[in-house]
């Protein structure tokens, strides 16, 4: 494999880290699109099997946490085993996962397929891995190489969301399980024939070092233990826990309940669900401008202050959402515009502010326990805003609840010191220790 790559790159001018960069992509656009699936599948599962809104919303919920869960887990265990292994097992489990949800006909086959295997597979080929690529490949343009990895989630959004919507009421919800469980298989190869450990694997540098040190290899430790003593020098420090909770509230905000509720919400308004994908994959078009934009000012601007306008414009973007479906044909593309290019744009300074304060050895990991915040609000969000669609008839009061979050979440960051606290040498130690 190695020798593959190292023609590649001998023939082509530009850095074959760029190449990285788009497997990479590809690898988190697929396992986004898999992960957006769910939402899609709301109403037709509803309609055939009668199950709940809030039954569905559990297998949401269930996958969304372990999304988060595993983050930690995965990025020690890259360093340990080896991102390419890690990636090859998570695609693995995204294929198997959702081919036997085909024949599901009970909550707790949704459950197990949907939200145990695919909810661990996703949590490989999260933003955890984005993190620890850009950390292990990059000296320089950090910010703008994790936006472009962010921006997948959109991308693959914008992708496979219309598309599903369209297959769900063509073709029915199995033919859209097949479909993503095809796409994870298919980028099996392509990651075991394209992407090598790290640079010094195929003769090369990280992208703008200048001076020949080299990263030393993390194998053989315990992922496990690594994970939670990262987690035990982060728990006393307050950045962390400031980053956790504005980042809890950035998952209540995205993934838990537009991402997965959005749909519903656009069919409560007489809104096909096809129309309310396009409106999710315009939204997602937004955000691949706005994240990569977002990567851009986190390498030139202060992080916090990033943080305050992302958080704030999104949470009067959320309070605005419920007048937006009255407000004919403008409204909603008022909030599309709003909180599509402000969707995951938190992430690269929060990764930023992550290595600022924890050192680039430990921040993918202290980055996963950070991630773990994320999911877990979203997962409480998308069980919440169920149970409040049921309860209510309606989204109004969540999408108000979720706004004043954000709000919340705005003023949080502004406390964040960003002074680094252990230096990379000792917090690497304690990863392998």
């Amino acid at each position: 494999m190695n020798e593959i790559v190292k023609v590649i790159a001998a023939r082509f001018r530009f850095s074959y880290v760029w190449i990285i960069v788009g497997i990479i992509f590809l690898v988190l656009l697929s396992g986004a699109g898999i992960r957006a699936t769910p939402a899609i599948m709301i109403l037709p599962l509803e309609h055939e099997f009668g199950w709940s809104r809030t039954t569905i919303s559990l297998v949401i919920s269930i996958n969304i946490a372990l999304y988060g869960l595993i983050g930690p887990f995965s990025a020690a265990a890259m360093q340990s085993y080896g991102i390419r292994r890690m990636i090859l097992g998570a695609l693995g489990l995204l294929a198997i996962g959702t081919f036997f949800s085909t024949f599901m006909t009970l909550p707790w086959h949704m459950m197990l397929a949907w939200g145990v295997v695919v909810g661990a597979g996703s949590g490989v080929v999260a933003n955890t891995l984005a993190a620890t690529i850009v950390g292990r490949w990059f000296e320089t343009r950090r910010g703008l190489a994790m936006g472009l990895l962010t921006a997948s989630a959109a991308t693959g959004q914008m992708v496979f969301l219309p598309l599903m919507a369209y297959m769900v009421d063509h073709v029915g919800w199995r033919a859209v399980a097949l479909m993503v469980s095809a796409v994870a298989a298919l980028a099996i190869p392509m990651v075991a024939l394209l992407l090598p450990e790290r640079p010094e694997d195929v003769g090369m540098k990280r992208y703008g070092q200048v001076d020949d040190t080299t990263q030393s290899a993390m194998t053989g430790g315990n992922p496990f233990k690594a994970a939670f003593q990262a987690l035990k020098r982060a728990v006393g420090i307050r950045d962390f826990w400031l980053l956790f909770f504005s980042f809890f509230v950035c998952g209540m905000s995205t993934n838990g309940y537009i991402g997965a509720h959005f749909i519903a919400m656009c069919s409560d308004y007489g809104i096909l669900a096809v129309g309310g994908a396009s409106i999710l994959a315009t939204m997602g078009v937004l955000d691949l401008v706005g994240t990569t934009m977002s990567g851009w000012l986190s390498d030139r601007y202060n992080a916090r202050v990033l943080l305050f306008w992302y958080y704030g414009l999104r949470g009067v973007a959320l309070i605005f959402l419920p007048q937006a479906f009255g407000l004919s044909y403008f409204g909603l593309p008022i909030f599309a515009i709003i909180y599509g290019l402000d969707w995951i744009a938190t992430v690269p300074p929060t990764v930023r502010l992550a290595n600022d304060v924890f050192g680039r050895a430990a921040a993918p990991i202290i980055f996963g326990w950070v991630v773990v915040g994320h999911q877990l609000g979203a997962a409480s969000a998308a069980l919440l805003a169920g149970y409040m669609r049921n309860s209510l008839g309606s989204y109004t009061a969540s999408s108000i609840m979720m706004g004043v979050a954000c709000i919340v979440a705005a003023v949080m960051v502004l406390r964040i010191h960003g002074r680094k606290q252990d230096s990379d040498d000792a917090m690497q130690t304690a990863a392998v220790g």
